[in-house]
């Protein structure tokens, strides 16, 4: 068994398709496929099932996946080691990364440590909070970068910077109501707002525990995965939405969203790493650069 071969297989299980997963890893389909046959022949075991043009993995399988994939991290952890030992940043760092962040705060400072560390290779997935939270504790990735709260306690969590949000709706629309003290009556206005999970959406769900209130009282017309997709909804006239001003600044100045004047806290921005896993130099160099906090040698 070789870690060749392992690879085979892990992309394979993952993609479900030899073919793709001989094109990810630039092989042919026929180098991949005998990869797989003689890992199967070699231990008289039946990895997959071939179902129509697809395969799916044999209980067999799922069972050995564990167990690639740990090898494989083992692996990569032992590369990063002698990578270290060569006393300079290299290798993959992955990055996980909430919307806002992801869109706005992030690609900037990736640009410019790049051009200080280019033998370092950086992955960014965006993801919501909650997300960015789970793939940090599974090491999926090796930084998390969210706007949100987090709580699992295996995580390091620093604030790298903070963030204004901003009640806007549709320019041109009605005033919104308020009640009889002249304060925003939250539950007579229709809401756009992120999916479960998102830093965007904690910013109303703060709003209304402050006003006595859930999500639960409110009119939320619209339930949305982006972003993007909140401030098209919102100029569109569906609704208000409370939101990142740097998501909505080009909004404003160009009149086609209106923000109303609301006391709302500030947002951290926050880098979480596992407490319990090794980081390597060119991890180590990102989180120096993204906090501004110098590694000793």
């Amino acid at each position: 068994m070789t870690l060749d071969q392992l690879r085979i297989f892990v992309e394979v299980a993952e993609r479900g398709h030899v073919t793709r997963a001989a094109e990810a890893l630039s092989m042919s389909q026929s180098a991949a496929s005998i990869a797989i046959a003689t890992l199967e022949a070699s231990y008289n075991v039946k990895l997959f099932d071939r179902v129509g043009r697809g395969i799916q993995l044999t209980e067999t399988g799922r069972i050995f996946l564990r167990e690639a994939r740990a090898v494989l991290d083992r692996a990569g952890m032992a590369r990063s080691v002698l990578q270290d030992l060569a006393g300079y940043p290299t290798g993959p760092v992955a990055i996980a990364a909430s919307q806002t962040i992801a869109t706005y705060w992030l690609p900037r400072r990736l640009a410019a440590f790049h051009v200080a560390n280019p033998r370092v290779r950086l992955n960014v997935v965006i993801r919501n909070t909650h997300e960015v939270e789970s793939a940090v504790v599974e090491g999926e990735v090796n930084v998390g970068l969210v706007e949100g709260p987090t709580q699992h306690p295996a995580l390091i969590r620093k604030q790298i910077d903070h963030d204004h949000m901003v009640l806007v709706v549709a320019s041109g629309q009605p005033p919104l109501s308020v009640d009889a003290s002249g304060r925003l009556d939250l539950r007579a206005i229709t809401w756009v707002i992120r999916e479960p999970g998102s830093g965007t959406r904690r910013g109303l769900e703060d709003l209304a525990i402050r006003e006595g209130l859930s999500l639960d009282d409110l009119n939320i017309s619209l339930v949305l995965p982006s972003n993007e997709a909140v401030r098209e909804a919102v100029e569109a006239g569906a609704g208000a939405t409370i939101v990142s001003r740097q998501v909505v600044a080009s909004a404003i100045a160009g009149g086609k969203l209106t923000e109303i004047p609301i006391e709302l806290p500030q947002r951290e921005y926050a880098l979480v790493r596992h407490r319990d896993r090794h980081a390597t130099l060119a991890q180590e160099a990102l989180v120096s650069h993204l906090t501004g906090v110098t590694v000793a040698a």
